[in-house]
């Protein structure tokens, strides 16, 4: 610690001392005062510098406020007291930044939580949270977290790509872009599945800009992260049991309770559990053109992962009947991944046949070696809704 951040840490006592002895006011302009006092033979850059680490420790994240105030973070990852690591443009690097000790870790998560109504303790070693501007934060503590806390903030864009920008980044192609456009519009259910941090909620929020200003859009969200533009969108978020453990409405009850909600279209940021039935029953009980996100390695896989969580919900369907809803239910799968140089790209798009034993995909589009390629046309019965 060096000099200028221990005397930040005396300020820091010297406002709570205050604070507690009644004193009130603007926090900014009682440490903007407090520094020109104590520290008025310091040069002005180096008093706006004890402003900053002032107010860092007094009511921010502390080290991390630099990392959060940086637009090309996508990621920060705090593994304990020592070393941050952040992502950028789809690559992890090392960070100078750093905590004191666990103490000032933990402060900073409770900075976190506490105005959420969520805290951590031994007894829950393990919390989901997000921060004002829709940033997605995960902690684990002792005795979960071995080395110290572990503080997970993935950051939230306020304003997501559009289509012609993730073809000008090269996550799209153009032709695959027009196709994709065209489904939207014909009502088509889509699938967009992938790996952690491949950009399936950034590919979900530009298939959602395809949908007509005069439909009623219901989005259902475990955090809260899609921005769609339309006029006429109904926003539901999921909520975790509070600190009584009581409270919890999850994302199953939201997607039951969006069908009474006279919807046009239901997007579900991802399905992740038991509600990736009542998704499907949505999809093949006249909501057309549904939009949702799943965690899979393939389009293939994307269909298992979707027939085993609908299996969760535990109603007795035969796993038959199951498989018969996805093969109904879901017309195409988008498949999405971060490549070796950090970039996202859209590598498959497969349309979902029925076979005997089930659903199955056919692969329309791929990336194979860096090119992309056309592998099959559409089958008639998609050409003609795509072409009405």
């Amino acid at each position: 610690m060096d000099a200028l951040e221990a005397l930040a840490d005396r300020l820091r006592e010297q406002l709570i001392r205050r604070a507690a002895a009644g004193e009130g006011g603007d926090l900014h302009s009682r440490i903007r005062a407090l520094v020109d006092v104590e520290a008025a033979l310091l040069d002005v850059s180096a008093r706006e510098r004890l402003v900053e680490l002032v107010a860092e420790r007094s009511f921010g994240l502390g080290p991390l406020e630099p990392l959060l105030r940086d637009s090309s973070v996508d990621e920060v990852m705090v593994n304990g007291p020592g070393a941050v690591w952040v992502e950028r443009r789809g690559r992890l690097e090392a960070t100078g930044v750093r905590f004191e000790g666990v103490a000032e870790l933990r402060h900073a998560i409770e900075r976190i939580l506490a105005p959420l109504g969520r805290r951590v303790d031994e007894a829950e070693p393990l919390c989901d949270a997000r921060l004002p501007d829709g940033s997605r934060v995960n902690v684990v503590i002792a005795p979960l977290a071995l080395d110290g806390p572990v503080l997970t903030i993935r950051r939230f864009r306020r304003r997501g790509l559009a289509p012609d920008e993730l073809v000008e980044i090269g996550t799209w192609t153009p032709p695959l872009r027009d196709v994709l456009e065209r489904a939207i519009g014909a009502r088509c259910n889509v699938l967009v599945s992938g790996g952690t941090g491949s950009g399936k909620t950034t590919t979900l929020n530009a298939l959602s800009s395809f949908i007509a200003d005069g439909e009623r859009v219901v989005t259902i969200e475990d955090a809260a992260e899609l921005r769609l533009q339309q006029p006429h969108v109904v926003r539901l978020e999921a909520r975790p049991a509070g600190v009584e453990g009581r409270g919890e409405v999850t994302i199953r009850r939201l997607v039951k309770n969006a069908l009474r909600m006279r919807p046009d279209r239901i997007v579900v940021g991802e399905v992740r559990g038991a509600e990736a039935l009542d998704m499907l029953q949505a999809m093949s009980s006249g909501h057309d053109g549904s939009l949702s996100t799943v965690h899979a390695g393939s389009a293939e896989e994307a269909l298992r992962r979707v027939e085993t969580l609908a299996l969760m919900a535990d109603v007795g369907l035969p796993h038959a009947a199951v498989r018969e809803q996805v093969a109904t239910a879901i017309d195409l799968v988008v498949h999405q991944s971060r490549m070796r140089d950090g970039s996202r790209k859209v590598v498959a798009l497969s349309e979902v046949v029925r076979v005997a034993s089930g659903p199955a995909t056919r692969e329309l589009y791929a990336v194979r070696d860096g090119r992309p390629v056309w592998r099959a046309a559409l089958s008639d019965d998609l050409a003609r809704r795509l072409a009405a």
